[in-house]
């Protein structure tokens, strides 16, 4: 009976903790699609007292400028995805399998981005930029986003390597694979959950990234946050709130491709492997 009773309390708890979760989640998202077709609600009004389509029609008007700002958010924002996760692959595995002369500094400046203040971060990388001829450049947004985001991609993959270990991979070397061959038959193919995680983790550091595009973008390149913060600011909350849903859908968008990417590679790996 005790026992019973445990599993009820739990099993309350747990469906309680879920209630909340789902509320935090859907109660947010619900309150932009009302928003979208909202142009004044009042507090503490329950309801909207003035609708308008004004913000849908503004989307529909600027679909060409949209189209292109979907293409240069995403592109940039997976360039930054993809370095990042093959950096941290590499970066990961130097600190874990290797003893070198400069190893804890190398370890630390992982993280270093991380520790100093985004506003002195960016003003560095901005002077620095400016020397090298990079400001107001997409090259030099997508290298300041992939410094932004390497921390993320490198402590994932670093935490997913050490729980995966070595001892597969000396296996595979002990009967005759090299050290290329058996790190992608034997440790790839169990990484490529976290690399997803990294890349994915990359990727929405870099899609919503604002200060630091603006600053260095000089507002010549446009991304979906450069776009959607001004409308925010102003006070025009039915278009911020609409270019809010369409950044979750592209993120989500975006993820799904990943997701399946990585299945396929992943299936493919491991039917080579069992193929050779």
């Amino acid at each position: 009976m005790e026992r019973q009773e445990m599993k009820k309390r739990k099993s309350f708890i747990t469906n309680i903790i879920l209630a909340v979760l789902c509320a935090s989640i859907l109660i947010p998202a619900a309150s932009l699609v009302v928003w979208v077709f909202t142009e004044r609600w009042a507090w503490p009004g329950l309801f909207p007292q003035v609708l308008s389509d004004r913000a849908v029609m503004e989307i529909v008007r600027r679909k060409g400028e949209l189209f292109s700002l979907m293409a240069s958010s995403i592109m940039i924002s997976s360039v930054v995805a993809v370095l990042s996760a093959a950096i941290g692959v590499l970066t990961s595995r130097a600190l874990i399998l290797y003893r070198f002369r400069g190893k804890d500094l190398m370890s630390f400046l992982t993280v270093l981005p991380l520790m100093v203040p985004a506003t002195v971060f960016a003003m560095g990388i901005q002077i620095t930029f400016i020397r090298m001829g990079l400001n107001n450049t997409v090259a030099g947004v997508i290298l300041a986003h992939l410094i932004y985001s390497l921390p993320y991609a490198v402590r994932l993959i670093m935490d997913g390597s050490q729980a995966v270990g070595i001892t597969l991979e000396e296996q595979a070397r002990v009967l005759g694979a090299s050290s290329f061959q058996a790190f992608r038959r034997t440790t790839l193919p169990m990484l490529v959950p976290v690399i997803l995680s990294a890349v994915s983790m990359s990727y929405i550091v870099s899609f919503s990234q604002y200060f630091l595009t603006l600053l260095l973008g000089g507002g010549r390149i446009k991304t979906f946050a450069i776009v959607m913060v001004p409308y925010l600011q102003s006070g025009n909350r039915n278009i911020a709130c609409i270019y809010s849903i369409l950044f979750m859908g592209i993120t989500l968008m975006v993820f799904a491709v990943f997701e399946r990417i990585a299945g396929h590679w992943t299936r493919q790996m491991v039917g080579g492997y069992y193929e050779s």
